[in-house]
């Protein structure tokens, strides 16, 4: 239902890639959103139909988060008729790309796309994918809902409903079996463990001209913005980029959202640097244009006064494998982040992560074998972590060659596909139809 953003468009992608290769034909429906969000453009190469929220009369797909001023609306604050109209929306778009017709949906999210396939294509399987958001907001649902919720039971009953029409879930992790089964009520045995995983043709350690790919995408073709600002807004000096050459470089990617605390991150790395042996910086690659949560990343170097802080912009996925080889730490401070795509895709590039001992890295990063696991919210730890990589580069290598070796063995693109299409054999043979 989204549009391309973030890491389930990435992984629906992936799959969609490589499931031909395993017998499967693949449709793709996505939501498309202009510039950054272009489903047929992220999606090239694919069978896409798209339901573009730029039309008149399309309501934006709601959001698992609750961000004041947003455009994506937070699904617990959306009515029934609002709720009513998605589904209809949902349901043109499933006629027109043939699902009736189609062996299995496969479904990302629990979202109304799920209530359009039970209206347009009841007899096909549908195989549920679960990214972690979901179950973030249905937690918080459970536990009680924040204020100005006014729908969330109706939505936590829904989504309920749409996981046991699904004759499967994929899950990403062991945690979130057990998170499932208690907001969704849900029988264990109908997961299905898939992590995300990595192209190993586009995710390798390249031969990057350091100097060069700084200078371009910090100098020449700045990409960072400050709020209220376009992209390009924040640009920097030659003088200043070439702090980098020499330096150990740290790399943060990812949405400038709460739960992935870049302020913290920030913070850590000030901290730090007042002690570290060695020179250092920190690059951060993202922040969707226009789209942010409490203290902009910009706003947090001018507070603290830091220096060799670089804000990058937001890049296409295909950039990310020389930005990695242009880095040799990726520090990831997220506290909740249910599995953690690009910890996988750093070390595939045999960069070691730095992520938080919570939810999804803890089951891709080895501490003190692949890379450092601190304590949420932890500044003091994260400081420590970012120095003992900064200022033991030996023992930064072993770590990264280590990672490299984990994420090949443990998730390739190519093998995870293969898995979900023995789930997909399995049920359109249960279902009497012919894959």
């Amino acid at each position: 239902m989204f549009f391309p953003r973030g890491g389930s468009s990435h992984v629906a992608r992936s799959l969609a890639r490589e499931l031909p290769g395993h017998g499967w034909e693949v449709s793709v429906l996505s939501g498309s959103y202009r510039g950054h969000g272009d489903a047929w453009r992220f999606y090239a190469g694919l069978d896409v139909h798209a339901v573009d929220f730029d039309t008149p009369g399309v309501p934006m797909h709601p959001s698992y988060e609750d961000r004041p001023g947003a455009a994506d609306l937070v699904f617990a604050k959306v009515d029934d008729a609002l709720y009513e109209r998605h589904v209809t929306v949902w349901s043109r778009a499933l006629r027109r790309a043939g699902a009736a017709e189609m062996d299995v949906l496969h479904l990302h999210h629990l979202t109304p796309v799920h209530e359009a396939a039970a209206r347009v294509a009841p007899d096909v399987p549908v195989v549920g994918h679960l990214h972690g958001t979901e179950l973030l907001m249905l937690e918080a649902i459970a536990s009680g809902p924040p204020e100005g919720w006014e729908h969330a039971h109706a939505w936590a009953e829904r989504m309920r409903r749409w996981a046991h029409r699904c004759e499967r879930l994929v899950v990403l992790s062991e945690t979130q079996v057990a998170r499932a089964e208690a907001v969704l009520d849900i029988d264990p045995g109908r997961c299905v463990l898939l992590p995300n995983g990595f192209d190993p043709e586009t995710f390798h350690r390249v031969d990057v001209d350091r100097a060069a790919h700084w200078r371009r995408h910090l100098v020449d073709h700045p990409q960072g913005w400050r709020p209220g600002e376009p992209a390009g807004s924040v640009a920097y000096t030659p003088e200043q980029v070439a702090r980098l050459d020499g330096a150990t470089v740290l790399l943060g990617v990812g949405r400038f959202t709460a739960v992935k605390r870049t302020s913290l991150l920030i913070e850590a790395f000030a901290q730090a640097r007042r002690d570290l042996r060695n020179r250092a910086a920190l690059v951060l690659v993202g922040g969707h244009p226009g789209e942010w949560e409490g203290e902009h990343p910009a706003e947090t170097i001018d507070r603290l006064g830091v220096e060799d802080v670089f804000l990058a912009g937001w890049h296409d996925h295909d950039a990310l494998p020389a930005f990695l080889s242009a880095s040799d730490v990726l520090a990831l401070a997220s506290v909740r982040e249910q599995f953690g795509q690009v910890l996988v895709e750093a070390m595939a590039c045999a960069v070691p992560p730095i992520a938080v001992n919570r939810y999804g890295p803890t089951e891709i990063v080895h501490d003190g074998h692949t890379g450092w696991l601190v304590e949420p919210d932890d500044r003091d730890a994260l400081a420590g972590a970012i120095a003992a990589a900064v200022d033991a580069p030996d023992e930064r290598r072993r770590r990264g060659e280590a990672a490299r070796r984990d994420a090949r063995s443990r998730f390739s693109w190519p093998a995870l596909a293969g898995r979900l299409a023995e789930v997909f054999d399995d049920v359109a043979a249960t279902a009497g139809t012919h894959a």
